[in-house]
């Protein structure tokens, strides 16, 4: 895996936004303005690197899926900081009942060197960067290196993920819900991606902010603006704080003991078990010394003596320690952590000349898709860091080493 220094495109920004990244750039705390989405370089990957990168996003995923059947099983969910029991029932409902899902991103520590990549986390609720993984990178592809490939199957297999799902919605529009307190404009694009998506797939879809959804007492069920059932809702919003929310109670009535006209929510509510940074402890628990995990533990760092304290329910970085690694020790500010902590051995991210990436491999319906790469300058992909795109490696007759891996087939 190489970082290779590259000219952007001169009319780069207006392209990217044409194609519904409006959030192009991030806002400095010190008011300087950065791109959010960076072509001043591209990662070069080989075909054997993705195929390890392939075969370890299957494998991981199959692990996770085990260790949410083994914490539903035994019913620890205190560990994942989940106290109330309606929620631990809506789990165990969702999980023997098997609702759709639709798509999530593992957080992997990769360089190429051939070491194993490392799991870093899990977004298996929310994850964002789809957009720009699914759509820009690829246009970017095709204006700078047509001869090339990418992996990149994610708008094919998440239009075809709709289409398999839709079999299991009950008569009506799908509602994309989105949070509108995110003022930058990457959840509501996000999600107006993914409507798109599903527009592809022959469904009708409704998009509306998660906040102006309403509760029709007499009839117990979520209406829209315009009162129609929301029977079918994606939602772009963390499940913990769905639960915490004034609907909490209806949301949990319907999910436990589904009365009225129950919604069918997308992520389904098991999800909330991948979402939690308690799941790297349980995986090290289940998979102990498995080359693609690192140790974690729930009660404290053990015996690691470099160790990323991470929030159970952190985002973005926040509120993340790095103990005991010297000069990359550090300590990020944040809220979050009253609701707990995993404490995961420490590892380096690749370093290439101080630009340091996270590769964000994504499965959708339960199948390795393609991958979109973040970079920051420092030990913490946190909300300054950028996106970059990336490709594979073309072979000596300058055709792609790449086998049905592309967007293209």
């Amino acid at each position: 895996m190489k970082r290779i220094p590259s000219d952007p495109r001169p009319d780069w920004r207006a392209r990217v936004e044409s194609q519904g990244l409006l959030f192009s750039t991030t806002d400095l705390p010190d008011g300087r303005v950065m791109p959010y989405w960076y072509e001043s370089a591209y990662y070069s990957l080989t075909m054997d690197e993705v195929d390890v990168l392939e075969r370890t996003t299957a494998e991981l995923h199959r692990m996770c899926l085990s260790a949410v059947e083994h914490v539903v099983a035994s019913g620890d969910f205190a560990r994942f900081a989940i106290t109330d029991e309606r929620v631990a029932d809506a789990i165990r409902r969702s999980w023997r009942e098997q609702p759709p899902t639709l798509y999530g991103r593992f957080d992997l520590a990769y360089d190429g060197t051939g070491g194993s990549a490392k799991l870093l986390e899990y977004n298996a609720d929310t994850p964002t960067g789809l957009l720009e993984s699914a759509i820009c990178q690829w246009y970017w592809l095709q204006d700078t290196h047509p001869e090339a490939d990418q992996w990149n199957s994610l708008h094919e297999r998440l239009v075809e993920a709709w289409r398999q799902a839709s079999s299991a919605f009950v008569p009506g529009p799908v509602h994309v819900t989105h949070t509108a307190v995110d003022r930058s404009g990457e959840d509501e694009m996000t999600a107006a991606y993914l409507a798109e998506t599903a527009q592809q797939a022959g469904l009708e879809v409704v998009t509306l902010p998660i906040e102006k959804v309403g509760w029709q007492r007499h009839k117990a069920r979520f209406v829209d603006l315009e009162l129609r059932p929301m029977r079918t809702v994606f939602k772009l919003y963390p499940w913990e704080w769905l639960m915490s929310d004034e609907f909490a109670g209806h949301a949990l009535t319907q999910l436990t003991s589904p009365s009225g006209e129950p919604t069918q929510w997308i992520e389904p509510v098991w999800k909330m078990l991948l979402s939690n940074k308690a799941l790297l402890a349980v995986l090290w628990e289940l998979y102990p010394d498995h080359p693609n995990l690192l140790p974690a533990y729930l009660d404290g760092p053990g015996e690691l003596t470099k160790y990323v304290a991470k929030p159970l329910l952190g985002r973005e970085g926040s509120a993340v320690r790095i103990v005991g690694a010297g000069r990359d020790s550090v300590e990020q500010p944040g809220s979050y952590g009253a609701e707990g902590w995993c404490y995961q051995q420490y590892t380096p991210l690749a370093d290439y000349d101080g630009s340091r990436p996270v590769l964000g491999s994504w499965i959708v319906a339960g199948e390795p898709a393609g991958l979109g790469i973040r970079e920051s300058d420092g030990p913490v992909t946190d909300y300054f860091a950028r996106f970059v795109p990336h490709l594979i490696e073309t072979g000596p007759s300058g055709m792609s080493e790449a086998s049905g891996t592309s967007r293209a087939r």
